[in-house]
């Protein structure tokens, strides 16, 4: 449920300046590939919608969700502004809701021999061709054909009559390490099965498959998180803008004496006198509990440590060195900034960017701006906002 504005416990601001600066800096390495974006998971928590609209006025022209409702909610407000925008259901049909692909006009990845014969099935009945992807495992072993499935394929001219090949897919599982021995055998299994079918298109290379060179571009990549702001290499510094803004607010502050816990099981003890401030953002927002005793935010520019276990509707921070001017009801605690970046919160909490971003919920005000944060790389800009209804 969206807040209405002000009445939230925390905002989350999206700068839409910064994704298409970040769109425009990974389409200007592929020479003659196309750059698509994934939109899946509501844009990586962002908004599919907004996110989608803003991409497609860059040009960008394929579009890829996970699921079959994703593209039925995104197909109207794309169509509204573009003709001719592709949008992917990387998880293929649901069993028996084939037809509903040609009705909203989205296209399946398929993944399995079960879902290239449901579709074969479709075309046939239908005296038409019908546009899909196919996707190979090429050693993710999480989804597309297998090598029997791929021989078998290769072997029977029918397998795919009346299917419109539009592109040869696979997924890297380890494009974010440049050095993993597992990007070059993954390239050369694709190589060798796509030499078979030289016709068609041909998409391997996700966010940091751009950054692994021209070998791996192909026709159409498919960025995602990179262009929401995260590393898209590890152990690189990080050349995309930050998206996201998360606020927090401040609901009270109290003065607690040496030897007091803080939170749920009283995991953090006060060691001298300190001043506690309670934030309206928890796990229930996607604030995860794995930051507790470990997460860092920061007011007006000053860090300041989360101490206790993070509780599913609050959080509570070390102030104790922060002015009180700082601190009234209702003041904003920067989460996600650009002094403490969506990677940051995630080495904190133990896992990755991605899944920070896909954890927001749905509590939050949720603004749009073109200028929060692309203006500058060490300071916040304050510009008029679009709140999103």
């Amino acid at each position: 449920m969206q807040q209405e504005a002000g009445r939230a416990g925390a905002v989350l601001k999206i700068d839409l300046s910064a994704l298409r600066n970040n769109y425009s800096l990974l389409r200007s390495k592929l020479g003659a590939a196309a750059c698509g974006a994934a939109v899946k998971a509501d844009a990586y928590g962002l908004g599919a919608l907004r996110v989608s609209q803003t991409l497609v006025e860059e040009g960008c022209r394929h579009l890829f969700v996970a699921h079959l409702e994703e593209a039925i909610a995104l197909r109207p407000h794309i169509d509204a502004i573009a003709d001719s925008v592709a949008i992917y259901v990387m998880h293929g049909s649901p069993v028996g809701y084939e037809a509903e692909f040609i009705e909203h006009r989205c296209i399946p990845v398929l993944n399995s021999a079960e879902q290239i014969l449901a579709w074969r099935a479709l075309a046939v009945a239908r005296q038409t061709e019908l546009p899909a992807i196919i996707q190979i495992d090429t050693g993710m072993s999480r989804m597309g054909l297998s090598d029997a499935e791929v021989r078998a394929w290769l072997a029977d001219p029918d397998f795919i009559r009346g299917i419109k090949l539009q592109y040869l897919m696979s997924h890297l599982a380890c494009a974010e390490d440049q050095q993993h021995p597992m990007n070059a055998q993954q390239l050369a299994l694709f190589n060798s099965l796509r030499a078979q079918l030289p016709t068609c298109g041909a998409s391997l290379a996700n966010s940091s498959g751009i950054f692994l060179g021209s070998d791996f571009h192909f026709d159409l990549v498919r960025p995602g998180a990179a262009l929401y702001g995260v590393a898209p290499v590890a152990g690189q510094a990080n050349p995309m803008q930050a998206v996201a803004h998360l606020q927090g607010k401040i609901i009270q502050t109290r003065e607690i004496a040496a030897g007091t816990g803080v939170g749920y099981g009283l995991t953090w003890c006060s060691t001298q006198p300190s001043r506690i401030a309670t934030v309206a953002v928890g796990y229930a927002d996607g604030w995860l509990r794995a930051l507790s005793n470990r997460g860092v935010v920061h007011i007006d520019g000053i860090a300041a440590p989360m101490v206790g276990n993070v509780s599913m509707d609050t959080i509570t921070i070390d102030v104790s060195h922060v002015p009180h001017d700082k601190l009234a009801p209702g003041a904003l605690v920067d989460l996600i900034s650009v002094a403490n970046t969506v990677d940051q919160v995630a080495e904190r909490a133990g896992t990755i960017g991605y899944e920070i971003l896909t954890s927001l919920g749905m509590r939050y005000q949720r603004e749009y701006s073109d200028a929060y944060l692309s203006a500058s790389p060490a300071a916040h800009v304050a510009t008029p906002t679009e709140t999103h209804p």
